[in-house]
């Protein structure tokens, strides 16, 4: 066994390479060190690490002395792939970065897009509500995945059946609304895709009430549940300081005591105007986390009650911008095959006059153009600040596209949460960050 070189040289330590020689001498280089460490990788085919995400720790017995993160299994390009299509096709490339909660990737996505154009004000507020509604149906939507697969991975696989029945019913609401149960492409740049159909309003009333009830079946397993508790309470640990140097937000950041939700300290699409309460806990850790959850599923259900008291006085009312030179149309429906445009928009379309078919059929392939300029604008994802920044040149597509995401920077705190615990006490802190690796790698 020779050394290459010293702890000093190298980033890993002391290399060696082992070329034979007798095993006594081996054995004795070897047993040298004061302790012995293990490395190992967890992921990224461990179930556990939601996906891809490979985790390489070092282990001393089954206690952790060092995590290291490796992301980019999951690379899509998609900030990348952007900037080769035009404004409008863009959503449907952004819906599938955070795929849990695609609203909120489509909206921040339009709202830079609208800054850009100057038109946030000329959002018809028909739009605006629908687009509230939609985020924090989401929002369930997305909790629900965290908590029932965050149970799940600690051995408790009754609250995943109670979640993702819950979620099932939200899903079903996307897929009335879009056509489609996820990555739904449904926020454009000036308002939405479609109006929501007649009988929206009455399902969605009668969804809250069943949510609001069925909420408690995972309540009273999990809240008090002594085994539970054990599992996640003092376990990773993160605390303010933590949380603003590594730029943490969302639950994580709330568990800390700090109360910074964007929906009340930058307020955007008219979150203002609602009434709901920020939840906060003061514990920093997996227990904490999981309990603001629980509780932000009826702060999410009190706000979708108020948009449907404002939507029953808007009927009728238009759900895209009024200038046509940036308005994809939004009185879509499909046909009775369940395919395409419905033969009423076809025949609408291509009866009223020549000039308004070569409108369609320039704005649908060219696109319309935006200012040039930059411009970041953030919203308030299930895991925390949702940022896109874009840039334009003036063209009809985005020079630049880059997104702040919350798994990307929450993941940052893995580290910190695991080091010096138990390789049991991992799957529970990477469940609390709730990082999505479409989110994270792009």
């Amino acid at each position: 066994m020779s050394t290459f070189a010293s702890s000093r040289e190298t980033t890993e330590g002391r290399i060696y390479s082992v070329t034979g020689g007798d095993w006594d001498d081996i054995s004795r280089e070897i047993g040298t060190a004061k302790e012995e460490r293990v490395v190992v990788n967890m992921g990224p085919q461990h179930p556990s690490t939601h996906g891809v995400l490979r985790l390489m720790l070092e282990l001393e017995g089954e206690t952790i002395t060092e995590l290291r993160c490796g992301i980019g299994y999951l690379h899509t390009g998609i900030e990348k792939n952007t900037e080769y299509r035009t404004w409008t096709q863009g959503v449907t490339f952004v819906t599938r970065m955070d795929y849990l909660s695609p609203i909120f990737n489509e909206t921040a996505y339009c709202l830079a897009v609208e800054k850009l154009l100057g038109i946030t004000n000329d959002v018809p507020e028909r739009a605006t509500v629908i687009r509230v509604m939609m985020m924090e149906l989401n929002r369930i939507s997305s909790h629900m995945v965290a908590l029932g697969t965050g149970a799940l991975e600690l051995g408790a696989m009754a609250p995943m059946f109670f979640a993702f029945r819950e979620r099932e019913r939200v899903l079903d609401i996307f897929e009335m609304a879009s056509g489609l149960r996820m990555n739904m492409a449904y926020v454009r740049p000036g308002g939405i895709a479609q109006d929501l159909p007649e009988d929206s309003i009455s399902k969605i009333r009668e969804l809250v009430q069943d949510l609001r009830k069925n909420f408690k079946d995972n309540e009273t397993l999990l809240v008090g549940n002594s085994i539970w508790i054990k599992r996640t309470r003092d376990v990773g640990y993160l605390d303010l300081a933590g949380c603003i140097t590594l730029g943490v937000t969302g639950p994580v950041l709330r568990a800390t005591g700090m109360p910074w939700d964007l929906r009340k300290t930058q307020p955007y699409c008219g979150y203002e105007n609602y009434n709901f309460d920020v939840i906060t806990t003061d514990t920093c850790d997996v227990y904490g986390r999981f309990l603001i959850r629980m509780q932000e599923l009826e702060q999410s259900l009190r706000i979708i009650e108020q948009c449907c008291d404002k939507l029953e006085g808007m009927n009728g009312a238009p759900v895209m911008v009024a200038d046509k030179k940036i308005a994809w149309p939004a009185q879509l429906s499909l046909g009775g095959d369940g395919l395409g445009n419905s033969l009423e928009h076809i025949r609408q379309i291509m009866g009223t006059s020549m000039e308004s078919l070569i409108h369609h059929f320039k704005i649908v392939t060219e696109g319309f153009r935006v200012p040039a300029g930059q411009v970041y604008t953030p919203v308030e994802s299930p895991r925390g600040e949702l940022g896109a920044q874009i840039v334009s040149d003036g063209g009809t597509r985005p020079y630049r596209m880059h997104f702040r995401t919350p798994s990307f920077s929450n993941l940052q705190a893995t580290s910190a949460m695991c080091e010096g615990s138990l390789i049991a006490d991992v799957v529970a802190a990477v469940a609390s960050i709730d990082p999505v690796m479409g989110d994270v790698d792009r």
